[in-house]
């Protein structure tokens, strides 16, 4: 057999390979052996023909039948003999057979780059920093109160409190209807904080059966324009908010808590937590994207599309059928979310030779104590889960990128800056 490994690029390589016809000849006994089972030949039982026979009648179409299975044999061969790890599925570019000669292929394939470590440690990064407020602890107050109100109808709107059924029509800027640009049965909350203000001055004294113009920006990437609407109000709801008291409270956690003041005390742990947890994602993506911009190097195509692939599969699982939506552009997804893929596969491999540079790896134990704790958390036996996360790959993955970033943290100069929370959630 002889190998010729010809270099595309720093990570795509081409395997030039010429197997002799002695070479083959192994090969092909085994795919005549595969066969004579299911060989049919006149004055022979099914599966009991001669190997000479089979050669003689249908080596030749056997020989070319097997042609894939003997390239991929020979090609993973040549690998493992040259210690070259290639990603993914190869390619086959190439093949000539010559019955009685030889094989003669070309198998395209990738590999990881070459990658020196830079600067991954002392990084110096900013981390946010905010103390929930008692406005906030209000407004979610608030919002549960609203999730838990009722409304009845009513003739007029009065206050905030209410929600205006109307059916909206599109006009253009002489207010003549525009075609095919109505809607019926729109809601208006008219103490949505993100209703538009145009529409709540509109209504804020609307009458069922009245018809109230409003002109708001209609925003479509980076264009907008002002759309003028005309707005009939069908119906017109007042919406009653429950008092925050130990009934509501008892409501809200199933009778866990009745305390109002121990669910704002709980309430306002539970926001920190959510804001610390933002604060904590905010430095592992700016330590991994200094990381990732410090080194430049090459992204195999195997990789970039492996996250491409996880991404679609994700948006694929959260369907109820398990399939992408219909109106779903596959295409386009993949384009716009390249540059993010690429820089996924750099940091996977970034980390991968943090991991071995700092000799980090995850124990049996600390898989073993992620079950006991998952095991409170979740009700399920420890056992199960243990015997589930060691036979699970991205567990361990899950465990190691977490340790490999508590490495860096502890190694980063992390200062701190206050930040309101409309800032920390930009």
């Amino acid at each position: 057999m002889e190998v010729n490994i010809n270099s595309l690029s720093e990570v795509l390589y081409e395997a030039d390979i010429l197997v002799t016809n002695e070479e083959l000849q192994p090969h092909f006994e085994r795919a005549y052996e595969e066969y004579r089972p299911k060989a049919e030949v006149r004055g022979f039982r099914k599966g009991r023909v001669p190997l000479d026979m089979i050669r003689r009648l249908f080596g030749e179409a056997i020989e070319y039948k097997a042609l894939d299975t003997v390239a991929n044999d020979v090609y993973r061969q040549a690998m493992t003999e040259r210690n070259i790890r290639p990603l993914g599925q190869p390619s086959m570019v190439d093949m000539d057979f010559q019955r009685g000669q030889h094989l003669r292929f070309k198998i395209k394939y990738e590999v990881k780059p070459e990658i020196t470590l830079k600067n991954y440690k002392g990084l110096k990064i900013e981390k946010p920093i905010h103390t929930v407020t008692d406005a906030e602890v209000d407004a979610e107050v608030v919002h549960l109160r609203r999730v838990n109100s009722t409304s009845a109808e009513v003739p007029s709107v009065t206050d905030a409190e209410h929600i205006v059924t109307a059916d909206v029509q599109e006009l253009d800027e002489a207010g003549t209807p525009l075609i095919g640009k109505k809607s019926a049965n729109v809601r208006f909350y008219l103490a949505d904080e993100t209703l538009a203000r145009e529409i709540k001055d509109a209504l804020h004294t609307a009458k069922a059966g009245g018809v109230y113009r409003a002109t708001v920006e209609s925003k479509h990437g980076t264009h907008t324009h002002p759309m003028h609407l005309a707005m009939t109000a069908t119906k017109i709801e007042k919406v009653h908010l429950p008092e925050f008291d130990e009934a509501l409270v008892k409501k809200l956690t199933g009778n866990r808590v009745t305390s109002p003041e121990e669910f704002l005390k709980n309430l306002r742990s539970d926001i920190q937590r959510y804001w610390d947890d933002q604060a904590e994602r905010q430095v592992d993506d700016a330590i991994i994207g200094e990381i990732v911009r410090e080194h430049e190097f090459p992204v195999p195509e195997t990789l970039a599309n492996s996250v491409l692939d996880a991404l679609v599969d994700d948006i694929r699982s959260k369907s109820r059928d398990k399939g992408l939506p219909k109106d779903f552009d596959e295409q386009k997804f993949r384009e716009e979310n390249r540059a993010y893929a690429i820089q996924q596969a750099k940091w996977l491999l970034l980390r991968e030779h943090i991991a071995e540079t700092e000799q980090i790896s995850v124990t049996d134990t600390e898989i073993e104590q992620l079950a006991q704790s998952d095991a409170v958390r979740t009700g399920i036996a420890k056992d199960r889960l243990l015997d589930y996360y060691r036979n699970t790959g991205a567990v361990s993955e899950r465990v190691l990128s977490d340790k490999i970033l508590s490495f860096l943290k502890n190694h980063a100069k992390i200062s701190e800056k206050v930040m309101a929370a409309h800032a920390l959630n930009t």
